[in-house]
């Protein structure tokens, strides 16, 4: 199959998936900015809140293990791409329903937001290849950069919606049942691109006669035709689930937040937005460094995370600001630019596992980190005394992978 059966550049690929992103994001992160009071609303004690939500976001990433490799042999990207988007999309509406269940309101609605996060982790090892194929031909750190600045405008935005809904209805129910319109827009734009572009893989560069497969050699590439996953890319992994481990969970930062009487109670949603905005722009900004100087960018990560602790759980709201600046700028990168250097180091047919081996590592850091600060909280700076030597070993790791070497970032034709 040639380039001329993409009936979409690799531009416009890369904008419908951001605006796919947006879309869903808008309905998934609306819903978990408010889902702690609605499971309080349905009788659930701080406990069970903790228990659903973090059981959760450990799905999200820990299923990619068993979706990527599964993505991998069936090579059906669109068919988990779709259908993850579609259990998202379909669970969170739902959950308008819940305050009617009466004592089955609690077990439907923690079941629904464990659907939720199952349905990123089966879309997310696909939908990423995908992508992956579309960035490769306009750079891949500017691909999904961009793709990034969508999805954070859908974060950014959704709290803002059920902010001003339950403003104005005083109740959560109506704020979630109105998130079934953007979910509806995601579902019918991925049909659309599916029908434009059933196989973005025309987007990758077509190996010609007598031409091998980029391997891992010196540029860090896997090997064609082996099964396993290059050293580098392992390395990477272990350095991105240190820098995770580092990073406080938002749940932690809004309970301190409201602990300590910093803000109000309504203003929390406002403090997560700022994180969330200036994650984009960080996302956007690595992503076009990278294109230019490879995978060193990602030497800040470790850096900025270093600092999130002790800012973010500091007696003062200045210091919270400014570690949301730290935690938004470092989460911005790890969900955009390092998923580029992952398509670097990792050639095509092994993307997808690539992805979810990444999203276990990424989710047992996150897991690790989020239990370790609530445990030890409010002393952040005995959390510090574990988590800064974690970002020394990342960093060491991380510049080990940059010495490597990337494949040299070709200057992409117009797409």
């Amino acid at each position: 199959m040639t380039r001329a059966h993409a009936r979409w550049t690799a531009w416009q690929v890369v904008i419908g998936f951001g605006a796919v992103s947006l879309s869903v994001d808008l309905v998934a992160d609306g819903a978990r900015s408010i889902a702690g009071p609605l499971l309080g609303e349905l009788g659930a004690t701080a406990l069970v809140v903790g228990l659903v939500t973090g059981t959760a976001d450990a799905l999200g990433f820990i299923l990619r293990l068993v979706s990527g490799p599964l993505v991998d042999r069936t090579r059906r990207y669109w068919g988990f791409t779709i259908g993850g988007y579609a259990l998202t999309g379909l669970s969170v509406p739902l959950l308008a329903f819940t305050p009617f269940l009466g004592a089955m309101g609690l077990t439907v609605a923690a079941a629904l937001i464990l659907f939720e996060r199952t349905g990123k982790a089966v879309r997310t090892p696909a939908k990423t290849v995908l992508l992956a194929y579309a960035a490769g031909a306009v750079g891949r750190g500017r691909g999904f950069a961009v793709h990034k600045l969508f999805d954070q405008v859908g974060a950014f935005s959704g709290p803002l919606l059920m902010a001003a809904i339950i403003a104005a209805t005083g109740a959560l129910w109506p704020a979630l049942a109105i998130l079934a319109v953007p979910a509806l827009v995601a579902m019918g734009l991925l049909l659309w691109m599916r029908s434009r572009v059933p196989d973005p893989s025309v987007y990758e560069p077509e190996v010609g006669p007598g031409e091998e497969q980029p391997s891992a050699g010196s540029n860090g590439r896997a090997e064609a035709g082996q099964g396993g996953l290059p050293p580098t890319f392992l390395l990477f992994s272990l350095s991105t689930g240190l820098s995770m481990f580092g990073l406080v969970g938002f749940g932690v930062i809004s309970f301190h937040l409201a602990e300590a009487g910093l803000v109000q109670l309504a203003a929390v949603p406002l403090v997560f937005a700022v994180g969330m905005l200036v994650a984009a722009v960080a996302a956007l900004g690595s992503g076009w460094v990278y294109d230019h100087v490879g995978g060193a960018v990602l030497l800040a990560v470790p850096l900025l995370t270093a600092a999130v602790p002790a800012l973010t759980l500091s007696p003062s709201l200045a210091g919270v600001l400014a570690g949301i600046v730290l935690w938004g700028a470092a989460t911005g990168i790890q969900d955009s630019t390092v998923k580029a250097l992952v398509a670097d180091l990792v050639a095509p047919p092994r993307r997808g596992t690539a992805y979810g081996v990444l999203a276990v590592f990424q989710g047992a850091g996150a897991f690790a980190g989020a239990a370790l600060a609530g445990a030890l909280y409010p002393d952040a700076a005995l959390l510090s005394l574990v988590t800064v030597p974690a970002q020394a070993i990342a960093l060491v790791l991380l510049l080990t992978v940059v010495r490597r070497g990337r494949p040299t970032t070709r200057t992409p034709a117009a797409a």
